[in-house]
């Protein structure tokens, strides 16, 4: 299919940034290294990226503590920090084309999606964060009369934000603007496969008025940029959205360095149960297969494990693979696209791995399973649905962060919230039922950070978004973040 003339001519007056942000300067790593940056649509490199090692790492974390120390913008008064971000948010608003097309050819998401979802989520998270840092306050305590006692929130220092390939721009801002707002520096460490929304937000950062040092960007590696940060005896804390594996690395780094706090948010197996007494089994039925499918599955919240009653599974699974049959892998430019390419080979052949595993195991196929569209270059799996998915099957305990959804019966409600809660992660649950008392006691029973009744994913910047056991701990959105990044201080004052 030919993509349309204003996306093909927009896509050539791209001019890709690869250059890291450190001390308000974009430069180059000291060693001169790069790496190639693909594009998962076509399996084309995109373009050289600077692959920052120890000393730009040291660099930019000396760059945000002298930032700190002397106050260029720890100090600054509320309504001085607030019109600088609000002055970010409109550059990002009117560079918001740019910012999509750069997410949709580095991680391969539609980019209807980039444009309607990232982007503008985005852009809201940095406005809401503006119009919250003024809205933090600090409280008196009860003491003697002859003595002041009060508490105050005070930033932390200087915060590495560690961020994901799924959703770049939109996870970094969840980090970077609390943090922000806070009064602290950041360094930013976007994942290897997806720098370029990251470099363009630094720039845009130093064009709104953020004083150099205040936020610096150093992509490359994880296990060269990003361990270098997490080792760092001069950063005070260490926000983290990405895998348990590098989670846990993290806590080690944490203890190994300066017991730097640690916030963690991590995996998920998020089941969505679906009881005979739905209200609504159409709509069940888009939530099920949008739930695990959106953004080809590559979603910490994505509901993999479909829990079914017995008495409505067979109709429901073929309600939800009607959806899935119209989710057509297809360019990730093409404005028509819903299914884009999976964010690399190696997370392609992942996928690919686990649906010949659920094979293996027993699980009966019902949608799905095949790579396609290879006479492009680019990574792409079909969405794919197992019924008959055991409790101890490998689909059913391992995160597979693609587009792969299992199915599981159940006859009685108890037995649906065991099933539910039978895993080491806890990030997100949902429930479908006509009954107020099953519902509302159902999101007690449910162990996960995230509840959602009749709905997926039916949240947004208002409320706290993190998860209870594997699936990590801190909360990123809504007021909660803010006091992720302050230390609260208690202060006596004696009266004489």
């Amino acid at each position: 299919m030919t993509l349309p003339a204003a996306i093909t001519d927009a896509v050539a007056r791209l001019t890709l940034p690869g250059l890291a942000v450190i001390d308000g300067a974009l430069v180059e790593a000291a060693s001169g290294a790069v790496f190639h940056n693909v594009s998962p649509r076509d399996g084309q490199v995109l373009n050289a990226v600077a692959s920052c090692g120890q000393v730009d790492v040291d660099r930019a974390v000396a760059s945000a503590r002298a930032a700190f120390e002397d106050g260029r913008w720890r100090d600054l008064g509320p309504r001085q920090k607030k019109a600088i971000l609000f002055r970010l948010a409109e550059l990002m608003e009117r560079d918001a084309e740019e910012l999509a097309l750069l997410e949709s050819l580095d991680v391969g998401k539609p980019i209807r999606d980039a444009r309607a979802v990232d982007i503008p989520l985005a852009i809201n998270t940095c406005r809401w964060y503006a119009e919250a840092l003024d809205k933090v306050y600090g409280e008196v305590g009860t003491s003697p009369v002859d003595r002041l006692s009060y508490a105050v929130h005070e930033p932390l220092g200087v915060i590495g934000a560690i961020v994901p390939w799924n959703f770049p721009l939109h996870m970094a801002m969840w980090k970077v603007a609390p943090a922000l707002a806070m009064g602290n520096s950041v360094v930013l460490k976007p994942a290897e496969q997806s720098p370029l929304t990251a470099l363009k937000l630094g720039e845009l950062a130093l064009e709104a008025g953020l004083p150099p040092g205040v936020l610096n960007v150093v992509p490359g590696l994880g296990a060269t940029a990003g361990e270098a940060l997490a080792l760092s005896m001069d950063v005070d804390m260490i926000a983290f959205t990405g895998s348990g594996p590098v989670g846990r690395k993290l806590m080690e780094y944490s203890a190994r360095s300066n017991l730097k706090r640690v916030s963690l948010e991590l995996g998920g197996k998020s089941p969505q149960i679906v009881f005979a007494d739905c209200p609504d089994l159409d709509a069940a039925a888009q939530a099920a297969a949008w739930g695990v499918f959106y953004n080809q599955g590559e979603v910490c919240t994505a509901a993999s494990r479909l829990l079914v009653e017995a008495s409505i599974k067979t109709d429901f699974v073929a309600r939800v693979a009607a959806v899935a049959r119209d989710m057509v892998p297809g360019d990730p430019l093409d404005p028509g696209t819903v299914f884009g390419a999976m964010v690399s080979e190696r997370q392609m052949n992942t996928a690919l791995d686990y649906i010949a595993t659920a094979d293996s195991q027993g699980a009966r196929r019902v949608l799905g399973g095949q790579r396609v569209r290879r006479d492009s270059g680019g990574f792409y799996v079909e969405p794919t649905i197992f019924d008959r998915v055991e409790a101890d099957s490998t689909l059913a305990r391992e995160e597979v962060f693609g587009p792969v959804l299992g199915v599981m019966g159940f006859e009685t409600e108890a037995e649906a919230f065991h099933l539910a809660n039978d895993t080491v992660y806890g990030l997100a649950a949902g429930l479908w039922t006509s009954d107020i008392n099953r519902a509302l006691g159902g999101a007690r029973k449910l162990k996960a950070g995230l509840v959602w009744v009749n709905g997926w994913d039916a949240c947004d910047i208002t409320m706290p978004f993190g998860g209870f056991k594997q699936s990590g701990f801190g909360r990123d959105r809504s007021l909660h973040a803010l006091h992720k990044y302050a230390d609260l201080k208690s202060v006596s004052v004696t009266l004489r």
